[in-house]
């Protein structure tokens, strides 16, 4: 008879073991984790001071004279005293037509004026010879009168003959061209030894101011009204002219003049600076970007604007409590310059806000400050 083989005992007691854990293992669930660290963050405390308001425009150097030379009478160009490019002053020779044939025909003027002045001194005397002898009753008074309007005939004549002196002596001013203002004289548009024309709508070189100059640039309708208040409060607004790419100073000038319409196509108005422009930064006709420094707002909160952000709640800065807890503040913004912006309604100067590291935030997020929010004031501009 077979012998039953019993199972051992031990084998029950484990896997007895094993159903334990098992169950202590589902009742307990899996290990929690660990509490998120906080989020390092930039700072910024909003401060008070003051924020220009300015329009920057982009506007176009419009020299304060353009003259083009052109010949005011007929002959052949024969000297040219100028060097392209060169600065000229007001007055200075330029260039020299032929005077001859003018010369020679305001000799002839001078010519028939003496022979006519001559005649009329002739006919004078025989007037005056003419009185007495009809005082005498020795001529008739009809040969006194037709004597009377000889004398007029040649004193007239005399006067045409001034005339024609005086016209080809201006003639001959016109041989000699001179600079009619002061600026930087362009390429020579003809040689010498070419004939010129009275005529002649290609000149013979164009002459721009340089200094001072001024700068033309627009502005938008519902800006031009603080433009206007400021004028007619007597303020002199201060321009300051930077290159194309906004990086460069050139000048530093003022408001001199707003245009009388609007552009009712664009819905802009011109306006003119004028600078000095001594060492000639400002080209003409180039593109620069204007500064208008309009009015300057005193005691404003300002806050970087880096922590001003857009989105669902609309404008917004992240404000650190005292608990370094982040909260959504809505703002009303106003003026920036680039840097910093100004705060119309929402915080207060002294309250921080969150400047670098926004993107990671949400309401109520416990943070960490990477630098102790400053304290500097802004300067009055």
């Amino acid at each position: 008879m077979a012998k039953v083989r019993r199972p051992r005992r031990w084998i029950f007691g484990v896997a007895l073991l094993l159903l334990v854990v098992l169950i202590v293992y589902r009742h307990s669930g899996a290990p929690k984790p660990h509490a998120e660290a906080p989020q390092t963050v930039g700072v910024a405390m909003a401060v008070s001071g003051n924020m220009p308001e300015v329009l920057d425009e982009l506007g176009t150097v419009t020299p304060i004279a353009t003259v083009t030379l052109l010949p005011q009478i007929s002959g052949y160009l024969t000297e040219v005293a100028y060097t392209e490019g060169e600065t000229v002053k007001a007055g200075q020779f330029l260039a020299q037509i032929d005077p001859r044939p003018y010369e020679i025909a305001l000799e002839q003027y001078q010519a028939e004026l003496a022979r006519d002045s001559a005649i009329l001194a002739q006919a004078r005397s025989d007037d005056a010879r003419y009185k007495i002898l009809a005082a005498q009753d020795s001529i008739s008074r009809q040969q006194v009168s037709d004597q009377g309007y000889l004398v007029a005939q040649e004193l007239a004549a005399t006067k045409v003959d001034q005339a024609n002196i005086d016209s080809e002596k201006l003639n001959l001013a016109y041989c000699r061209i001179t600079a009619p203002v002061s600026g930087r004289i362009g390429l020579r548009l003809i040689d010498p030894g070419n004939y010129v024309t009275a005529g002649s709508s290609t000149g013979l070189a164009v002459i721009t101011s340089i200094s001072p100059t001024t700068v033309e640039f627009s502005v938008a309708q519902n800006q031009l009204a603080p433009v206007l208040v400021r004028l007619g409060q007597g303020a002199k607004l201060r321009a300051i002219a930077y290159s194309s790419d906004d990086t460069l100073r050139l000048a530093t000038g003022r408001l001199i003049a707003v245009d009388n319409l609007m552009d009712t196509s664009t819905g802009m108005v011109k306006l003119r600076a004028r600078f000095t422009n001594k060492n000639g930064a400002l080209f003409p006709n180039e593109f620069v970007n204007v500064h208008l420094l309009v009015d300057t707002l005193r005691h404003a909160t300002l806050v970087p604007t880096p922590a001003v952000q857009n989105g669902a709640p609309g404008t917004y800065v992240y404000v650190v409590d005292t608990q370094d807890i982040v909260q959504v503040q809505p703002v009303t913004i106003g003026t920036s310059d680039g840097s910093d912006t100004v705060i119309l309604k929402g915080i207060k100067p002294g309250q921080v806000v969150v400047t670098d590291g926004v993107d990671r935030l949400t309401q109520g997020m416990k943070v960490r400050l990477a630098t102790a929010p400053g304290k500097k004031p802004r300067s009055p501009t």
